[in-house]
């Protein structure tokens, strides 16, 4: 990984980059992030690679909306420092517990356990794969598993 790796909150300037990685966003939910610092750029250099998202399920847990890397970008341990890096923001503002969700299909779950997530739940939709969540104790809350 490369020591000129940078992480700040989403800008208006980053829509044009957001919406090449994010497509699932509207353009007025994507200016409410920048608006209320929701939305993270992970960039290598002057190079944006990566964004997170995040919400508060039932307004008072961090849930995470959306981690994505640009391909070339993989695999190299940018998304792991993107989480780490929003898990201790939560944790600073005094959350002791953070969601993620992935679907059953698609191979971020393997990511999220490997980062200490565990399953807590999932959700069946009609014609799509399974919703799986995943929780992980942010705030040494022993009594949270």
């Amino acid at each position: 990984m490369n020591d000129q790796t940078t992480i700040r909150y989403v800008r208006d300037k980053d829509e044009k980059f957001w919406f090449s990685l994010d497509a699932h966003l509207s353009v007025a939910e994507f200016h409410k992030k920048v608006r209320d610092r929701r939305g993270y750029v992970l960039s290598v250099g002057d190079r944006p690679v990566g964004i997170l998202r995040y919400s508060l399920f039932w307004d008072n847990t961090p849930f995470c909306n959306l981690l994505y890397i640009a391909e070339p970008y993989r695999r190299r341990g940018y998304g792991k420092k993107l989480m780490e890096h929003w898990e201790q923001e939560m944790k600073y503002s005094g959350y002791r517990l953070a969601l993620v969700s992935t679907r059953s299909d698609e191979e971020a779950q393997h990511f999220y356990r490997k980062s200490g997530y565990t399953d807590c739940g999932s959700l069946f939709l009609p014609g799509e794969a399974e919703e799986l969540f995943l929780c992980k104790n942010i705030g040494n809350d022993p009594q949270i598993q």
